[in-house]
């Protein structure tokens, strides 16, 4: 089922999400709407905070992104990418590269807003599955941001706080105007 995706001014972005003890039937169709949510808004991550619930679950598939290139090593062996997603993470833990860049990036808490954000280039994570079993892997490029902006959901952590303060000031206004109609609804 294809859920609402809550808007910029909604609490839910700023909470910290409770650590997830136990996957009960709950949890995993809450995961796969998720993921419907997820491809039916074309995006390529969401966190449960992105849907109201504030706990710590995220969705990734970057899979069919061409023009974004990213790479999964798995006991430092590069995997088959499309092999893996979409990745369903439940309690992700990342460690981040020193090395960083630039990159464009949207949210869908923040409909036509685009921002270039500084991130680590590559990214170590860890997380269970839906099924309990631990998964650890390396990531860069897209994958890599996309871990850390879900990461950062997850945390109550939002993509505009890691803007410049240029960045936000020129948005200001957008920023302002999203939050007044996430109040509305």
């Amino acid at each position: 089922m294809v859920l609402e995706i809550v808007k910029y001014g909604h609490p839910a972005l700023r909470q910290k999400g409770a650590l997830i003890k136990e996957v009960d039937d709950k949890i995993r169709q809450l995961a796969i709407d998720m993921l419907e949510t997820m491809d039916a808004a074309n995006g390529v991550g969401l966190a449960a905070q992105q849907v109201g619930v504030p706990i710590q679950l995220a969705v990734i598939d970057v899979a069919d992104v061409e023009d974004r290139p990213s790479t999964m090593h798995i006991g430092g062996k590069e995997v088959d990418l499309e092999a893996h997603m979409p990745l369903i993470l439940l309690n992700p833990e990342l460690a981040l590269s020193q090395e960083k860049e630039p990159g464009n990036e949207g949210c869908l808490s923040f409909p036509e807003i685009t921002a270039e954000i500084t991130r680590s280039q590559g990214v170590h994570l860890r997380a269970h599955t839906l099924d309990g079993e631990e998964i650890e892997f390396d990531a860069t490029g897209l994958l890599a941001r996309a871990l850390q902006h879900e990461v950062d959901h997850l945390h109550g952590v939002l993509f505009i706080d890691r803007m410049s303060s240029a960045t936000r000031t020129t948005l200001a206004g957008k920023l302002k105007r999203l939050q007044r109609e996430s109040v509305r609804e």
